[in-house]
């Protein structure tokens, strides 16, 4: 198996899109991402695309040959494009396969991409769509929506570990301190721990503001056998690892719904793969959902210990500055989450820190950051660890 680099990034401005297609955008970033790379469409083997319900949201399945089509790399050139779909895990796992194309050889140039444009239905729709990454019929029929979900997971963190609602709030405090830096993300506005608490409450615990919002966007990463990298950029990032785990996908059936053990898992396997342990990464943007989701993901990928994740996030160690900066990007929750496209978008924030890019939002000393997608509420977790030395 080869090493394998990133050599280009592109993610969209993040939002409500109004007046662009889906196409449209899918193909903003990957052309910025063929530019940043400094690669043509010619020299493209494969392309990975990340997308959740095409068919829900905007009428349209066959994304993977759309995707070729409106890029101009199908006609002429007929470059293979293959949709991947794992709920909002899309995107971290089409990096996944793009990473495993690479490595084994059989492409060189591979680029993997996520994008989802949800705006285009009501709210009441996206959630109906949303609602399709649970059990349907176990969960979604009866009932349980994505945000009781969690809020089971925050009600039985807070009974366990003592965990509270202020400290919920700290995650949404500060990522939107984080998005406020942002120019791509969805919220530049900061908050309050008051706001948050006097916000309309969607399912108890759990406020509006401490839910990710309803996004458009796309985002794309080239990928590139690390010994051919610097033929095409000065600063290539290293994919050290990369991990997948499955879970049950009702959250009824889980050994303990305060740990994701997709996340546990597939974090073990990438800091065995790369030789790493949680002391050695630099930043992280995990699968911020949820505030809850956020706290458990740094219990669970292994920087605190259980039931910690609340502490340290009010004490801001988590913050840029602290001692593990954690979605500097403004994360779901400010920068925003359209669903297929958050795992590459995650990828493309920390290339940025490690490059040294990320302006006012920039890590000091980044040199080794990981990326945490999650498939709806823990089914399916994604797990990669990039690094500036090979």
């Amino acid at each position: 198996m080869r090493d394998v680099a990133i050599i280009g990034v592109k993610t969209t401005k993040f939002g409500e899109m109004w007046g662009r297609s889906f196409r449209d955008i899918v193909v903003e970033a990957g052309v910025g991402a063929l530019e940043d790379a400094m690669v043509y469409g010619e020299d493209i083997d494969s392309i990975f695309v990340g997308n959740m319900s095409g068919g829900q949201f905007v009428e349209q399945e066959h994304i993977g040959a759309l995707i070729a089509d409106y890029s101009g790399l199908a006609g002429e050139l007929h470059i293979p494009a293959t949709r991947v779909e794992a709920a909002c895990a899309s995107g971290g796992l089409a990096l996944r396969h793009g990473i495993l194309a690479v490595a084994s050889g059989y492409d060189d140039i591979v680029v993997a991409a996520g994008v989802e444009k949800m705006t285009d239905v009501s709210s009441s729709s996206a959630s109906t769509a949303l609602a399709a990454a649970a059990d349907r019929e176990w969960e979604g029929m009866m009932g349980a929506t994505f945000p009781g979900l969690y809020a089971m997971i925050a009600r039985l963190h807070m009974h366990k570990y003592g965990t509270t609602s202020e400290q919920l709030a700290q995650v949404a405090v500060k990522n939107h301190e984080n998005g406020s830096m942002n120019p791509i993300a969805q919220y530049h506005n900061k908050i309050s721990v008051e706001q948050v608490l006097k916000s309309v409450m969607v399912a108890d615990p759990l406020h509006i503001f401490d839910c990710s919002p309803i996004t458009d966007g796309a985002a794309a990463v080239v990928l590139a056998p690390a010994d051919m990298a610097r033929e095409y950029t000065d600063t290539p990032i290293y994919v050290k690892a990369t991990a997948q785990a499955s879970d049950t996908i009702a959250l009824h059936d889980r050994r303990d719904i305060t740990t994701l053990d997709a996340t546990v898992h597939a974090g073990k396997r990438a800091y065995e793969m790369a030789g790493l342990g949680p002391k050695d990464i630099d930043v992280v943007e995990v699968h911020d959902c949820f505030t809850i989701a956020e706290i458990c993901a740094i219990e669970d990928l292994g920087f605190v210990e259980k039931g910690q994740g609340g502490k340290i996030t009010e004490e801001g160690q988590t913050a840029i500055g602290g001692s593990i900066p954690i979605n500097t990007s403004g994360g779901l929750k400010a920068c925003g989450h359209p669903v297929g496209a958050t795992g590459i978008k995650q990828a493309a924030e920390i290339v940025t820190q490690l490059r040294g890019e990320a302006g006012k939002r920039q890590v000091d000393g980044a040199e080794v950051g990981m990326t945490h997608n999650v498939g709806g509420s823990g089914a399916t977790a994604v797990v990669h660890i990039l690094s500036r030395e090979r």
